[in-house]
């Protein structure tokens, strides 16, 4: 079962080696609204275990606007879990232990590459429909791993509030929150992720075309 709920704020948890191409469209295209449909409108917000700045893997240096534990998730509230080679230290329970209360409440966790090892870990993909980057890779970083019956292997999946997807699909990770936060028209959607994925220019003019 799958359901559109309207987003109001998305929160980005940002934590110290973050794979920063994995959520690059998604701060890209919220950021900018050019796509948006009309009158529509979400807040962007960085927020952290801390309010200390944490560095990319890449190298940029990001500091959250909010402490995680000082946000009051609403439902339709979209929270994006990037990838990190430090998803297992010790103080990113703390987000774990929020997401296990709120992915009941309706808020959108959405998942990708190493953050998806640390829901399985968490025991949050055991009951529900996910992917990663191999089933294999969850058993191996997750011994207590018990979702195996759930997996999917396909580059993104959505599960009602939940959407999961490999490290090698940040478009496909993108497409799928785009469409589940509502945003933007179905037509603009369709014709940004197909001009993405084939690089054919007629889906450009598909997408303006959309924006009318």
């Amino acid at each position: 079962m799958t359901t559109e709920l309207n987003c109001k704020k998305c929160y980005v948890y940002v934590l110290d080696t973050l794979a920063d191409w994995e959520i690059g469209f998604i701060t890209a295209e919220l950021n900018s609204r050019r796509f948006f449909a009309n009158n529509t409108t979400v807040e962007l917000i960085m927020i952290g275990n801390t309010l200390e700045p944490v560095k990319t893997m890449g190298g940029i240096t990001i500091t959250p606007d909010k402490d995680i534990h000082n946000v009051e998730f609403q439902e339709g509230d979209l929270l994006v879990l990037p990838g990190a080679d430090t998803w297992m230290d010790e103080k990113n329970k703390n987000v774990l232990e929020i997401v296990s209360n709120v992915i009941n409440q309706k808020v959108i966790i959405a998942a990708i590459c190493g953050a998806t090892v640390a829901l399985a870990q968490y025991g949050l993909l055991d009951h529900r429909k996910h992917t990663s980057n191999d089933k294999e890779f969850l058993k191996m970083f997750c011994p207590d791993y018990r979702g195996g019956s759930h997996y999917v292997n396909t580059p993104a999946v959505v599960d009602d509030n939940l959407i999961t997807a490999t490290g090698l699909a940040s478009l496909e990770f993108s497409y799928e929150i785009f469409k589940k936060i509502n945003v933007m028209k179905k037509d603009t959607v369709e014709a940004w992720y197909q001009l993405h994925k084939t690089k054919e220019s007629k889906y450009y003019y598909s997408l303006m075309e959309s924006l009318k």
